[in-house]
């Protein structure tokens, strides 16, 4: 064959691979957006979650009234959807924003002292962004227009993808990333959440498309040759930083690849626009609420009562008082504990069993090995995203010691979720076939069952962890109050244990109980995980284990397994060494336990009406070290 026939032949079958991926990509498509059109929201969301009362009350506010202020018509409308008033709902009293300009330095003086003269409303306590641009969706569909407007913003970032990969790969193996990448990560859940996880993605991963695009593409299409598409970019990691200050780093690769190209002015405008877009957002929230930032301020989430529901106490003077963050700075860059403190996160934040990069965005990790093996680890602004990325994760890791995934139990690191797009632009050209398929087996092993029914693992974070390969993982132990378990409503966590009520226990799978008078059952079914918070440095426990079966029985908290052969109805004391994490303002220890064999008290008694699988009856007392 003659290279012009081979060349066209080659064509032509990158025609029809283009052709297939369109066929497939618009099909995947068109089940989404049927399912997002058609589906129950309330009933198959489970109610509310998370943030979703302040969005969702949000977004209604702007689609029906044009307003970003909480009314009483806004409680009506809420409870006449969801038939329930909107839990968890962070409002803030509003203020009156003025600014003088005067010829002296400062030019510019704010003044916003005074409280809102009107007392029938109150503010939103969240990024307002989200809700106007979902608000026009909302608006024609209703509760669906939520999922509606995430459906399309996932196929917008998934065509980006598509393209940019597409610009030096073939067809296929494009397609099968983009949707390995996005399919078996955890971004499918978030679909379902009524929050702005899905919109950050989207404006990071676009902002990053319009930059590096023209970087791969042959040729460069004329609108993006010049710095309006980098303008343009800046614009959208703006409001992401608005959105989510954590994202600020985000810029920070799109201005040091410019400079590394001595294109010193390009990269100060773009930097300026930035900066601006970041700051004119939070202008605009202070030109509303009268704050800067919209979680500072008298700021107060609701549960049961809420402003204006008519009770004869004022809901605000019952409000729950919120901080963003339970730490400063002072407190987490404290060297005493610093460096140990952020090596544990480290590893937490890489493989954790609730929270790590590796199990819940997988694809990301291939990702960052096919630049490791490509000559393309030395291209500059791949290099400088990587460590944009990095750098982030450090940020959060520092500042955030106890919340960096997000705080209340999110599946996966809801904090991330904006910086994993920049991960997908180091993927250097698809030499290799496998890739994908690296990535989808992976990627499944840890987030399959939660793709399988998004509805409910986004609700029930905290099954997820119960089985499967996740439970491999280490605990993260630095953030017990943040673990999923603490969402769930049987109340498996921050229990306290009864003869020691200074030990609080956290109940991480079914196989244990709480506490009973007589000591903690043990089940017969596999091995309990159970965090245990002390205020004290532990350094053993003393354990008094008691079975009516013959059974093997082992414990660890941290340090070596203790294992004693238990005869029926003969009490065995033992002692367990400790070893565990300092904590918030606490230490948290990993109790495991596991026994051979169990039994159901309804077959040992016929009158009993226990049909529990159990096997370990388990008293314990912590021996502490003694304080400084």
């Amino acid at each position: 064959m003659s290279p012009a026939a081979s060349l066209r032949s080659r064509a032509a079958l990158g025609a029809r691979e283009s052709g297939g991926a369109a066929v497939v990509g618009l099909v995947l498509l068109a089940i989404a957006l049927s399912a997002a059109i058609s589906v129950d929201v309330v009933r198959s969301l489970y109610g509310v979650k998370g943030d979703e009362s302040t969005y969702v009350a949000m977004t209604l506010s702007v689609a029906y009234d044009g307003d970003l202020s909480y009314q009483r018509r806004d409680l009506d409308r809420f409870w006449g959807l969801y038939k329930q008033g909107p839990e968890g709902i962070f409002l803030k009293k509003g203020k009156q924003f003025r600014l003088r300009v005067r010829g002296t330095p400062p030019f510019v003086r704010v003044f916003n002292s005074r409280e809102d003269p009107r007392t029938d409303r109150l503010y939103f306590a969240k990024a307002m962004a989200y809700s106007i641009v979902a608000a026009p969706f909302v608006r024609i569909f209703g509760l669906n227009g939520f999922l509606i407007f995430h459906v399309l913003l996932l196929a917008v970032v998934c065509l980006c993808g598509y393209l940019f990969l597409r610009a030096t790969s073939p067809p296929a193996a494009s397609l099968a990333f983009v949707l390995a990448f996005f399919g078996v990560s955890v971004v499918p859940v978030y679909l379902v959440f009524l929050t702005p996880e899905i919109f950050n993605l989207a404006l990071v991963f676009v902002a990053y498309f319009l930059w590096l695009y023209k970087a791969v593409a042959n040729p460069v299409p004329r609108w993006l040759r010049g710095v309006g598409a980098e303008v343009a970019a800046a614009i959208l990691l703006g409001i992401a930083a608005y959105m989510k200050p954590t994202n600020a780093p985000l810029a920070v690769p799109m201005v040091l690849a410019l400079w590394w190209r001595r294109q010193w002015l390009r990269g100060l405008l773009v930097g300026t626009v930035f900066a601006a877009a970041t700051s004119g957002f939070f202008l605009w929230n202070a030109l509303i609420t009268g704050e800067f930032n919209y979680q500072g301020g008298d700021r107060a989430t609701f549960y049961e009562r809420f402003p204006f529901d008519g009770s004869p106490q004022n809901a605000w003077d019952r409000r729950a008082l919120v901080t963003t963050n339970d730490s400063d700075a002072a407190v987490v860059l404290d060297p005493a504990e610093l460096a140990t403190r952020f090596g544990l996160n480290v590893k937490y934040f890489l493989v954790g069993r609730h929270f790590g990069f590796i199990p819940y965005f997988f694809p990301g990790a291939v990702a960052i090995v096919l630049w490791a093996r490509s000559r393309e680890r030395f291209v500059a602004w791949r290099l400088l995203n990587l460590l944009g990325i990095a750098g982030s994760a450090v940020l959060l890791l520092l500042f955030l010691p106890y919340t960096w995934s997000g705080g209340g139990g999110p599946p996966g690191n809801r904090y991330f979720l904006s910086v994993y797009p920049a991960l997908f632009f180091i993927v250097p050209p698809l030499t290799w076939a496998g890739s994908a398929v690296l990535a989808f087996v992976g990627g499944a092993l840890f987030t399959a069952k939660m793709i399988v029914n998004p509805f409910v693992s986004a609700k029930f974070t905290w099954e997820a962890t119960q089985r499967g390969f996740v439970r491999r993982l280490p605990v993260e132990l630095t953030m017990a109050n943040d673990l999923p378990v603490m969402l769930d409503t049987s109340l498996r966590g921050r229990i306290p244990y009864g003869a020691d009520p200074q030990l609080i226990l956290y109940f991480l799978d079914q196989h244990a109980f709480p506490p009973e008078p007589a000591g903690m059952w043990v089940a017969g079914d596999g091995r309990a995980d159970i965090v245990v918070r002390c205020e004290d440095v532990i350094d053993r426990l003393t354990v008094t284990a008691y079975s009516p079966i013959h059974t093997t029985f082992s414990m660890s908290m941290g340090k070596e397994t203790v294992t004693r052969v238990l005869q029926p109805k003969t009490p065995v004391t033992f002692d367990v060494p400790a070893s565990g994490v300092r904590g918030l303002n606490s230490y948290a220890y990993l109790l495991t336990a596991i026994s051979s064999s169990g039994f159901t008290p309804r077959l040992l008694d016929p009158t009993s009406r226990d049909h529990r699988n159990l096997a370990v009856l388990v008293t314990m007392q912590a021996s502490r070290a003694a304080r400084n």
